[in-house]
């Protein structure tokens, strides 16, 4: 059973999603945890509104991308259970896959354990008129990789000072890059991996990483904290949604994305009120206090 510490964080210790029940306690502070400012979720009906109206503007980004033979890289990272996959998901659920295409890699073969670390990501990146997703990215290096000990401390550091340049190079080629990180409170992580536990058509998507998690939280929120530090730039800015809400995440994530991209017949007044409650720079999320 998870238990209050005095600072009125969740110590997880002891709480196994696969054999202990929600507490009610977790249920009920999961939404505004982590300081997120909205005591209720997004209605369904304005949220299926808007995701129908950003969605049509993202067909139209499609064109434009096509059209002018421009490539886009879009990286997205977070917390487990943030909402990464789903988010994704409605933000290419109408694009042509041939050219809006997902990269979800797996863990390196031994082949490519012993290539230069970008190397297996750069054969995924765009050709002309098309966009790839990297649903977790070369950040791993950053994040999971440190975390449990599948990297070495000298090689997450030297990561951290090559990203930027390897990134920058990106940049330089013409390349539109945008960094989402998915950030949610720690209740709020409890809940959604229990609730994938307990749902048969969602357990799929937990893995051992998964369920050390919630032992791992203020391991993560160290790596998380150096990695947006050293790798905001200008070049490759980080975007930071806090994303208790998965519809205020989607249709927020969508309205930024879309408009950093100059597509012609933009909505200009469906994209101009990205909620700055919970999208933010990197570094502004951080002076402030916030933990990613």
């Amino acid at each position: 059973m998870a238990k209050k510490s005095n600072k009125d964080d969740i110590e997880s210790e002891d709480f196994d999603i696969r054999t202990c029940e929600l507490p009610k306690e977790i249920d009920e502070r999961a939404l505004t945890s982590g300081g997120y400012p909205y005591e209720k979720k997004l209605k369904d009906e304005r949220y299926e509104e808007e995701l129908h109206l950003l969605q049509i503007e993202l067909v139209k980004m499609l064109d434009w991308l096509k059209k002018s033979g421009e490539r886009i890289v879009t990286v997205f990272e977070g917390r487990d259970a943030a909402g990464k996959g789903g988010t994704i998901k409605r933000l290419t659920e109408h694009l042509n896959p041939r050219i809006a295409r997902i990269a979800a890699l797996s863990k390196p073969t031994e082949t490519e354990r012993g290539q230069w670390y970008f190397q297996r990501y750069i054969a995924h990146l765009p050709t002309r008129g098309e966009m790839t997703i990297f649903d977790r990215s070369w950040y791993n290096r950053a994040s999971v990789e440190p975390v449990f000990g599948f990297c070495k401390p000298e090689e997450t550091q030297a990561f951290l000072e090559e990203a930027p340049g390897f990134e920058a190079m990106l940049r330089r080629d013409g390349k539109f890059l945008v960094k989402y990180f998915l950030t949610i409170g720690r209740e709020m992580q409890i809940k959604r991996l229990h609730e994938r536990w307990r749902d048969p058509l969602a357990r799929w998507k937990l893995t051992d990483i998964d369920f050390a998690a919630i032992k791992k939280w203020d391991d993560y929120s160290k790596a998380y904290r150096a990695m947006l530090s050293q790798t905001d730039t200008s070049a490759a800015p980080w975007t930071i949604i806090r994303a208790n809400d998965k519809k205020r995440t989607r249709l927020e994530t969508m309205r930024h994305f879309l408009g950093q991209m100059p597509y012609s017949g933009k909505d200009e007044a469906l994209l101009k009120d990205v909620d700055p409650r919970i999208v933010f720079g990197a570094s502004d999320y951080i002076e402030k206090g916030h933990v990613p």
